[in-house]
């Protein structure tokens, strides 16, 4: 794949890993747990931004939205149906389900607030979403010492908690620390086996990496690669390695309220006009 792609649309880089997404970019069982959680007693879930379908909950995720078609292709047998669509024009009713859940996919979003609003008027009384805090940039070994091009594109694509919260209302953040055996290979998951950021087939399905430009992404591997080798990582970031779970900033950011105030939310929410073109609700 071609690297340092800043114009890319989502959609096009989402048809093009589609194919291979789900080796590396499965549900994680225990931040599945923490989703599940987040949702209480919601009976019915559309979930936006949907990828192939990796946190949808049986028996209560009814419908996915995906605006890439090789990602819709790629969800398993026996999962919810999904309609190809964006986050900013989503073409459900008005409280159409209990809840929607949007997972690593808002910082794809070209309208935040559009989008946000969108999820606000379909749930009927709770909106989860799982993010990542800009505030932890450069925390992170990797993008603070090797790959800082990411740590700048992660900070300035996800959007602050402030402006969920502007749209959404009070919001209930909950810390999601990531296993260090995390089965979903998104971008800090490997945080204790930094030798998987060396495979190419791990870093294909991490949207980040396709906006990186190929000379920071040679320097930056061919640094780690030395380091690793020369035990230097060990003795700056070694006792990661021994860690069961490490916060890195993701969070689920829940919005909730009674039945009786959602239907004054909706009362103010404006449906999205026809004829644009937003940008895609792809999962990360």
């Amino acid at each position: 794949m071609r690297r340092g792609r800043r114009s890319t649309e989502p959609t096009e880089l989402y048809d093009e890993i589609g194919s291979s997404y789900s080796a590396t970019r499965r549900a994680d069982p225990r931040i599945a747990s923490a989703i599940r959680q987040a949702l209480g007693d919601a009976g019915s879930v559309v979930n936006v931004g949907a990828g192939t379908g990796a946190y949808e909950l049986p028996g209560r995720t009814a419908l996915a939205v995906e605006p890439s078609a090789a990602m819709i292709a790629r969800r398993p047998p026996g999962a919810p149906p999904a309609v190809q669509a964006y986050a900013e024009a989503l073409p459900l009713a008005d409280a159409s389900f209990d809840a929607a859940t949007a997972i690593l996919t808002i910082h794809h979003w070209r309208e935040l607030g559009r989008g946000l609003r969108e999820l606000r008027r379909v749930a009927h009384t709770r909106v989860v979403i799982l993010t990542w805090d800009p505030s932890y940039a450069g925390t992170f070994w990797l993008t603070a010492r090797y790959l800082p091009g990411l740590d700048r594109w992660t900070a300035a694509q996800y959007p602050p908690l402030e402006a969920v919260t502007a749209e959404l209302g009070p919001l209930e953040r909950i810390a999601v620390p990531v296993p260090r055996d995390c089965e979903d290979g998104f971008l800090r998951a490997f945080w204790a086996r930094p030798e998987a950021y060396l495979d190419e087939a791990v870093r294909r399905n991490m949207s980040p990496f396709a906006y990186l430009e190929d000379s920071e992404l040679a320097e930056g591997l061919g640094r780690l690669q030395r380091e690793l080798e020369s035990c230097e990582w060990d003795r700056r970031f070694g006792e990661l390695r021994s860690r069961e779970s490490l916060d890195l900033g993701y969070c689920l950011l829940v919005a909730s309220w009674r039945a009786s105030a959602s239907r004054a939310r909706r009362a103010s929410s404006s449906s999205t006009a026809a004829g644009s073109s937003p940008r895609a609700a792809s999962a990360t």
